[in-house]
């Protein structure tokens, strides 16, 4: 289960256009089923209310998490962002999930200081909790103008293979060992 923003919502996008859905259609060859519970405008205290019931309605094995953006550029506290996020986390390991971490970057007009702190978050909860990471969702391109739609936040149609496959890198090794362990090959 993708469990994130408008960056996996797919906004602005043809239907089916964005990464989620390429991200799906890659798992059908998997024998894997991908649901989209992402939300335009979502922040981590939003999806930290809401991911209990996520899990208890669509029962995943593992939840890629892609959360934090909005609440960084809304400029929300690092604290209360890491501690949402946390939340999110503790709460699936608890429903005994696995979570693929998402990490996110902020655009350097926030200030040195800020942007750091906000992307050291992912990695720290990786590190902290055990969970594999994406480093940065948009890597290859997020600093390119060229691959984002004209409100320069929102990644252009054309940009969409290149996060599922930051995304595919990293899932690809968690599904490897779930099945692994799936088959008593552990």
């Amino acid at each position: 289960m993708v469990f994130g923003d408008s960056l996996s919502a797919g906004y602005g996008l043809p239907q089916d256009a964005g990464w989620v859905s390429l991200l799906k259609r890659r798992l059908q060859t998997q024998q894997a089923y991908l649901i989209n519970n992402s939300i335009s405008g979502e922040t981590a205290s939003g999806g930290r209310k809401r991911i209990e019931q996520a899990l208890k309605t669509h029962l995943p094995d593992i939840v890629i998490l892609e959360l934090g953006g909005n609440d960084g550029l809304r400029g929300a506290s690092i604290q209360s962002i890491r501690d949402d996020l946390e939340a999110i986390i503790e709460t699936c390991q608890r429903n005994k999930v696995t979570v693929l971490l998402a990490g996110m970057q902020l655009p350097p007009n926030y200030g040195i200081a800020y942007t750091q702190k906000f992307q050291d978050i992912y990695p720290e909860l990786a590190k902290r909790h055990g969970l594999k990471l994406v480093p940065f969702l948009l890597d290859g391109f997020g600093d390119k103008r060229e691959f984002f739609q004209a409100d320069g936040i929102h990644p252009a149609a054309h940009a969409q293979e290149r996060i599922e496959e930051n995304v595919w890198k990293v899932l690809r090794t968690m599904l490897k060992s779930q099945r692994a362990v799936a088959h008593g090959n552990t």
